[in-house]
């Protein structure tokens, strides 16, 4: 070995030293890597990415992403134990939390912001001023009722849809515009107007914040062992959930990391003239428009299934009172999971609110059949607010329908960067 130490011109004990530096740089690596990927926030764009990698896997497992079923149950779970059921014509044995496809889905990505909030010491009970929490309510209140109106909030109404190739997407995106350019006029008048309740409270210091890395790693453990549970289980619709399992908290988990947010898509152009976040959306359907025509075409999903029967009236004044309603909430619907993740009590409230005033509008509409669905002709259900449409039906191909699809998200590109260096949209 003194030899071979020799010959190379270092000694055993330079050796040794030189072995240690390694260790050290490797050890500084590693925490660089960790830094970059569970500290520091991702980009926009390289969340939007990830996200719509998800929903194809989700497609492909023949199924669509969706919010709103999933927390209108909760509220029709609320609204069963308080006795209003009967009254909003709720089914007195309702499914399971667990059990529901869209609302595991909402649970687990909620677990998926905690796990990432609790990795980069980014969870605290973090409070907002009394005011703010009568905003949380009211905008959670109009997004459920917007929400009832166009067949889903941000992801089941707008997004799903216009990435299923449907109109209807559409017809709610112009709608969550128009609201979010009401909704920003109505903030900016009560800011100028009321004093009340806008003093920000003491920040809370949560002991063990040294242990949250771990709690964080171990959270994510236990849902990847709940997933293996089921789908290793007797109960095949259990099995059948344990892909969403996974899937839905990684959604959380990327959307916390990216911090993505379809409120702010609509709202920033608006009220600062930023517009990353939107950009970072119509990349998401530049990606997902031509990949799910793809599926679809290979019939592995349905895109009626994804298609809500609302368009257009539905689509556009559901869109319009959600716009509204995210705004004063701080949120949209799978924006205030995430956040809600982290510990922002507001949006725990504005969601408490979506999923009751959801639940409670849909009942007061099925008095008057506003929301039964009927086939029509070419197979395809309406109700009394709209129709499923599907621009492939409409425009006779798949080639026409990703044109129009492309070319709006093209037009809406070119208004978002003429409105950045411009500021020419701005109302705040």
């Amino acid at each position: 070995m003194s030899g071979l130490a020799s010959a190379i011109g270092t000694t055993p004990l330079a050796a040794s030293g030189s072995e240690r530096s390694e260790d050290r740089r490797f050890a500084e690596g590693l925490r660089e890597d960790y830094q970059r990927f569970f500290i520091e926030s991702w980009e926009a764009h390289s969340g939007a990415i990830l996200l719509v990698l998800l929903l194809m896997a989700l497609m492909v497992k023949g199924t669509f992403w969706g919010v709103f079923g999933g927390l209108r149950l909760w509220g029709d779970w609320f609204n069963n134990l308080i006795g209003l059921g009967p009254l909003l014509n709720i089914k007195t044995s309702l499914e399971s939390p667990l059990a529901h496809r869209m609302s595991l889905m909402n649970i687990v990505l909620v677990f998926g912001a905690l796990s990432a909030a609790l990795l980069s010491r980014q969870f605290s009970l973090y409070r907002a001023p009394k005011l703010e929490y009568v905003w949380g309510a009211l905008g959670g209140t109009l997004m459920g009722m917007g929400a009832t109106l166009a067949g889903g909030c941000t992801t089941g109404g707008f997004f799903t849809p216009a990435m299923a190739s449907s109109p209807a997407g559409w017809a709610m995106g112009a709608g969550l515009m128009a609201g979010a350019i009401i909704g920003l006029k109505l903030l900016l008048w009560t800011l100028e107007h009321i004093s009340w309740g806008t003093q920000a409270p003491a920040t809370i210091d949560l002991p063990l914040q040294r242990a949250f890395p771990v709690l964080g790693l171990l959270l994510i453990l236990a849902v990847v062992a709940w997933s293996i549970t089921w789908s290793h289980g007797s109960d095949q619709r259990l099995a059948g959930h344990a892909v969403p399992i996974i899937i839905g908290f990684a959604m959380g988990f990327v959307m916390q990391r990216s911090r993505l947010c379809f409120s702010r898509a609509f709202r920033e152009p608006f009220m600062t003239g930023e517009g990353s976040m939107t950009k970072a959306i119509i990349l998401a359907l530049a990606i997902g428009i031509p990949a799910a025509t793809l599926i679809v075409g290979k019939k592995l999903a349905d895109p009626l299934d994804a298609i809500p029967a609302t368009f257009w009236l539905g689509s556009l004044s559901g869109g319009l009172l959600f716009g509204i309603g995210m705004v004063f909430a701080g949120g949209c619907a799978s924006g205030a999971l995430w956040r809600a993740g982290e510990g922002h009590l507001k949006l725990w409230l504005a969601l408490a609110f979506f999923a009751w005033s959801g639940s409670t509008f849909t009942g007061v509409l099925s008095f008057w059949n506003v929301l039964d669905r009927d086939t029509g002709d070419n197979n395809l259900d309406f109700t009394k607010l709209g129709n499923q449409a599907y621009l492939k039906d409409m425009l006779g191909s798949d080639e026409a329908a990703l044109i129009v699809g492309l070319g709006i998200l093209l037009l809406w590109y070119l208004w978002v960067r003429y409105n950045e260096s411009t500021e020419r949209f701005t109302v705040a």
